[in-house]
C-alpha cells in the first residue's frame, strides 16, 4: 500500500512492524495452545450447543479486590482483531459491511490468525484511506469519542496490540515450558 501523506505512511508503516512481529510470534500456533487454559477460570472462547465457538466475556469483570482474570491466546487474539480492529471500523468508519456476530470466533488457531488479519487489513485500510487531514480531525461518530481523532483511535488500536501481543508472547512461552 503507497501513500503520500506522511503522518499516514509513518503510522501505517509502525503498523506493519507491529503486525509483522505478532504474526511472526504465532507462527505455528496450535489449536491446543490457542485454546490452552493455563490457570482455572481462564475467560476464553469455546463451544456452544450449536458448535459455534463464542467469546465467554467481552469485558472480563473488574473489581479493585479481585486481580484481572486470565485469558486463553483465543481470547486475545478475539480481542485484538474482533473487539478491537472490527469493532473501531464498525463503530468509527462509514459503508461498513455486516461483519457478523461479534461474539463468535473461530475455535482453531489457523481460522482465528485468519480472521485476525482480515479485521487488521479492514482497519489499517480505513485508516490509509483517511489521509493526514482527515486522520487528525475529530471523527464525529461513536458518542463521547467521536470528539477524538481517527490518529488517536489508531494509536490506541496499537496501544492495544502491543499489550495483548506482549500477553499472547508469555502465554506462548509458558506454554511450551508447561509441555516441554
Amino acid at each position: 500500500m503507497t501513500v503520500s501523506n506522511p503522518v499516514t505512511r509513518d503510522l501505517l508503516a509502525v503498523f506493519e512492524d507491529v503486525r509483522s512481529r505478532l504474526l511472526a510470534r504465532l507462527e505455528g500456533l496450535t489449536d491446543a495452545e490457542y485454546l490452552w487454559e493455563p490457570v482455572p477460570d481462564c475467560v476464553t472462547i469455546s463451544p456452544g450447543t450449536d458448535g459455534v465457538f463464542r467469546v465467554a466475556a467481552l469485558f472480563p469483570e473488574q473489581s479493585p479486590d479481585v486481580p484481572d482474570p486470565v485469558t486463553t491466546i483465543a481470547w486475545r487474539v478475539w480481542h485484538i482483531g474482533n473487539l478491537c480492529l472490527r469493532g473501531y471500523v464498525i463503530h468509527f468508519f462509514e459503508d461498513v459491511p455486516a461483519l457478523g456476530d461479534r461474539h463468535e470466533w473461530p475455535g482453531t488457531a489457523k481460522e482465528g490468525l485468519q480472521e485476525l488479519a482480515e479485521d487488521w487489513e479492514r482497519f489499517t485500510t480505513r485508516i490509509a484511506a483517511l489521509g493526514d487531514k482527515r486522520l487528525l480531525e475529530p471523527m464525529g461518530r461513536g458518542g463521547d469519542f467521536g470528539k477524538e481523532s481517527y490518529l488517536k483511535l489508531a494509536l490506541h488500536a496499537l496501544d492495544e496490540v502491543a499489550h495483548h501481543g506482549g500477553e499472547i508472547g508469555l502465554l506462548r512461552d509458558l506454554y511450551l515450558r508447561e509441555s516441554a
